[in-house]
């Protein structure tokens, strides 16, 4: 009988290791296909971000900005976010994330972007704006905390969809040694993000913060 239990066990952990390790699968197969994506947002809400050094909130209004608020809600609902560097910290400035550690999934997005919403706030120290991709002027998948009052860029048509309500002081302690990137500053290239994903980050920029897991709190 003894053995009956431990092999009913024994067979019962790898299945259900599987079943997890499928799930995941499925999850990041249907990451390469943006299209799918297309949930409008709540009038409110909020996304927790459990970081290397900490979690903070960000409470998303779609009334300010309802295209940069639908795509925020499904990136995060769907785990696009998970294990994503802040890649670009610069002292006295922001805190940019949103390139995924995958080239494949990256490069899917690469080109799904989004029309400019009217700006509505402002960005102020702690709200959050989608930032633009190496094609300018288009919004995709990275978005940047302000540091400080950014105000200028209200003109230059970066819209806040959000602010961050609690753990500012999380963001605010994110590595920033590497400052700019590539080629203006020593920091990451985004062209060798594209290609090469969290290998190239791991390897050159190891001491970057990373998103551990990015919710949509209940």
């Amino acid at each position: 009988m003894k053995w009956a239990i431990a092999a009913i066990v024994m067979t019962a952990v790898p299945m259900a290791m599987f079943a997890q390790g499928s799930s995941l699968n499925v999850s990041r197969a249907k990451l390469k296909n943006p299209s799918t994506f297309t949930d409008k947002a709540p009038g409110t809400f909020k996304a927790k971000f459990e970081t290397s050094k900490g979690t903070f909130v960000i409470t998303v209004h779609r009334a300010w900005a309802p295209l940069g608020a639908d795509r925020f809600y499904n990136l995060v609902h769907s785990g696009f976010y998970d294990d994503c560097r802040f890649f670009r910290v610069m002292d006295g400035f922001m805190a940019q994330v949103g390139m995924n550690g995958d080239p494949a999934i990256q490069s899917a997005w690469g080109s799904a972007t989004i029309s400019d919403d009217p700006v509505k706030e402002s960005n102020k120290r702690g709200f959050v704006s989608f930032a633009a991709t190496m094609a300018k002027d288009s919004r995709s998948t990275q978005f940047f905390v302000s540091l400080v009052d950014n105000t200028r860029y209200d003109r230059m048509g970066f819209a806040p969809f959000g602010e961050v309500t609690s753990g500012m002081e999380v963001i605010d302690t994110l590595y920033s040694g590497y400052g700019e990137g590539a080629p203006r500053g020593n920091g990451p290239e985004q062209a060798k993000l594209q290609v090469q994903g969290n290998a190239y980050l791991a390897k050159e920029f190891p001491k970057l913060d990373y998103i551990r897991k990015a919710t949509i709190e209940k």
